[in-house]
């Protein structure tokens, strides 16, 4: 499936609207066999903005394709100087109580598994095991013609070090880790190249008009299979790459339910959609089931 960096959802059709009701996330989970489905919406609170909700970054800015990335060297260099800036806050991302809560309700036993559209490892840093990235991380880099996997802080080291005194002020940051810059400030940037082979390093993350990998692909599809339920968190659902999912969910008989401020494009295959911020909307539910954020008991 090929991600089009799609800039707005228009519902073609009356949708339920959403509530404050939390009761069947908590039933849910109390029932355990809940797989989670993430989106950029449980980073906001950790200073990461989302693609669509309100200020959300697709207003100002259009992700890097595939194709212009790999099609020639100023796309690279432009993208490399403003991924290498933007590195630098999003590497420094915490955890909020949307994460921690996930990873709670993880230790508790009420979950089957995390799937995560997300590429900036916070879920991990709040202590769930065995995510599936979905659309890969940031803190990896892969070469393009030799295919080494590398770690991001290596390559943040080379390129200081190619590119003394580089330290433009960016207009904000994007999901995607990318800081906005002008061209003037992107300036002459030096991007390194693999230090294997001499080939094109890439961030190993999905861009848009790119292929997640089948096998990562089936491999959702099983978690989804065996789950009880799908809770979907912080995602408008607008690309294909998430909505899939809730639709086999919700083809199989399998409740969805949904955390998102604003309606989603799974919300007619839903069971609920409650219209909460996550972090408190998750920490609410944490403590109706007695289940602690540090560790612990509630109870």
């Amino acid at each position: 499936m090929r991600m089009r960096p799609t800039l707005t959802w228009t519902p073609t059709e009356d949708l339920p609207p959403g509530t404050t009701d939390l009761r069947p996330v908590a039933d849910a989970l109390g029932g355990g066999g809940v797989l989670v489905l993430s989106g950029a919406g449980i980073s906001t609170e950790s200073g990461i903005p989302d693609y669509r909700g309100e200020g959300g970054s697709l207003s100002r800015h259009t992700p890097m394709t595939y194709q212009d990335f790999t099609a020639g060297a100023q796309a690279r260099r432009r993208y490399w100087a403003r991924s290498h800036l933007g590195w630098r806050t999003f590497g420094r991302a915490r955890p909020n109580p949307g994460h921690r809560a996930v990873a709670a309700f993880e230790r508790h036993g009420l979950l089957s598994g995390v799937i995560t559209q997300n590429v900036d490892g916070l879920h991990q840093a709040a202590g769930s095991d065995g995510v599936v990235e979905l659309h890969g991380s940031l803190d990896r880099v892969v070469c393009l013609s030799c295919g080494d996997v590398s770690p991001r802080r290596e390559l943040a080291r080379r390129l200081e070090e190619a590119n003394p005194g580089f330290d433009p002020v960016a207009a904000g940051i994007n999901p995607d880790g990318d800081a906005d810059l002008t061209d003037d400030q992107v300036g002459d940037f030096r991007v390194v190249p693999c230090a294997l082979c001499g080939g094109i390093l890439k961030p190993d993350v999905v861009f848009f008009g790119e292929a997640v990998p089948p096998q990562r692909v089936e491999h959702c599809r099983a978690l989804v299979r065996e789950a009880a339920s799908l809770l979907v968190l912080g995602s408008s659902l607008t690309v294909m790459s998430g909505l899939r999912f809730v639709r086999q969910a919700a083809e199989a008989g399998k409740p969805v339910l949904i955390v998102n401020r604003d309606p989603t494009r799974g919300d007619r295959h839903a069971l609920t959609r409650v219209a909460l911020p996550l972090g408190a909307a998750l920490t609410a539910v944490a403590g109706r089931l007695g289940v602690s954020l540090d560790g612990g008991s509630a109870v």
